[in-house]
């Protein structure tokens, strides 16, 4: 039964409270703090609730207002390199569009906003009900209404809804409970037994990001730096890389790296290190053997936490890209007796409906229709 709203939003902080626009409300869907459930009455027992709807935000946290599914359906995963965005109508996807990234821990807010443009008209105009977006760096309240302010001039009269990014993820995998690491431009962890959430890394690239795209490129330029102070000449791994980044020596490398390329820049270097190692080449192989191992470690803290051993599901353009990177996270799981890894294998953004389904009380078959003549950019 949910708890009347007369009753729960004066529990709601005022940068989180549902506020009325129209007759629609707009709203960031944000973990509420534990002493502050514990204030409501007793919820209806989970065996009462959809199966799927109990594990998301809806089912556990009765402030948050449950949304029908009637009219279109928006789901964005914005990453640190991309912004992905897929229209949905009565469970059909009419539209796919991309765009540049929105993060604004990786862009500035024009920058997001242009993106989010960008990805809206590509869409398509039309009524929209709802909108789900998942992104890193979505670790507050105030992180959460930030992006939702971005993004409510493009969906003015539709509820949204702003969540991390590994939500999108392990929803995307079809799993309601279980544990979610991202590896893309960054990284992250983000578990949840239905009832409790455990986080791992997320910390941006100044502080953490392991076993990213972003972190790749950092350790293929730190070792080619490294050769050049022990007076070696560059390798093939060090020529690759400064072929890539269009300079003759490694001293280069240090002003490009401090000239404000972006993380992005820096996470396309990547693949290098992976097309290198498949040629046996020891430093690269190392670095693959530590970011498995730097991955693995974000699936088993979240595990810890919540006493569960799965699904691990990983996900993230490295993550679901680079086989090499997948069986380095698999052997290091083992290494702690945990072999439930699954590689994600639809893009995030398909999480954004199954979100919104759970949301509403609803299920829906984890494949995904496009209609005849469906646009993509």
């Amino acid at each position: 039964m949910r708890v009347p709203a007369s009753r729960r939003e004066p529990h709601l902080p005022d940068h989180v409270r549902l506020r009325t626009r129209g007759h629609l409300r707009n709203r960031c869907v944000v973990p509420v703090p534990r002493s502050s459930r514990r204030r409501h009455p007793r919820r209806q027992h989970p065996a009462a609730r959809p199966a799927q709807s109990r594990n998301f935000d809806s089912g556990r946290n009765p402030l948050v207002k449950v949304p029908d599914i009637t009219g279109a359906v928006i789901g964005l995963d914005i990453g640190g390199s991309k912004t992905r965005g897929i229209k949905w109508m009565d469970g059909i996807a009419l539209a796919d569009a991309s765009g540049g990234s929105a993060n604004v821990q990786n862009v500035s807010r024009d920058q997001a906003r242009k993106s989010l443009e960008d990805v809206f008209t590509r869409l398509g105009r039309g009524p929209i009900s709802q909108v789900v977006a998942g992104s890193g760096g979505i670790d507050t309240a105030y992180d959460a209404k930030a992006l939702a302010e971005l993004i409510e001039p493009f969906a003015p009269d539709a509820a949204v809804t702003v969540i991390h990014d590994t939500r999108l993820l392990l929803a995307a995998a079809g799993c309601s409970t279980g544990i979610a690491v991202i590896a893309g431009t960054g990284s992250a962890g983000w578990g949840t037994t239905g009832e409790k959430e455990a986080r791992a890394g997320g910390w941006g690239y100044l502080l953490g990001d392991e076993g990213s795209g972003y972190w790749f490129g950092r350790e293929a330029v730190r070792y080619s730096l490294g050769r050049m102070n022990d007076g070696q000449y560059p390798d093939e791994l060090t020529q690759a890389l400064l072929a890539a980044c269009g300079v003759t020596g490694p001293e280069a490398l240090i002003a490009l790296f401090h000239s404000g390329a972006g993380r992005g820049y820096w996470a396309a270097i990547s693949p290098l290190v992976f097309e290198h190692a498949a040629t046996g080449h020891p430093a690269a192989l190392n670095m693959i053997k530590k970011a498995g191992g730097d991955l693995a470690s974000l699936a088993t803290k979240c595990a810890e936490q919540l006493n569960i051993e799965g699904p691990i599901v990983l996900g993230g353009g490295l993550g679901m890209n680079q086989p090499a990177l997948q069986t380095s996270m698999r052997n290091a799981l083992a290494r702690q007796g945990l072999d439930t890894l699954q590689v994600l294998t639809e893009d995030p953004v398909f999480g954004a409906l199954q979100v919104t389904m759970a949301h509403a009380g609803h299920s829906l078959p984890w494949r995904f229709h496009r209609a005849s003549g469906m646009t993509g950019s």
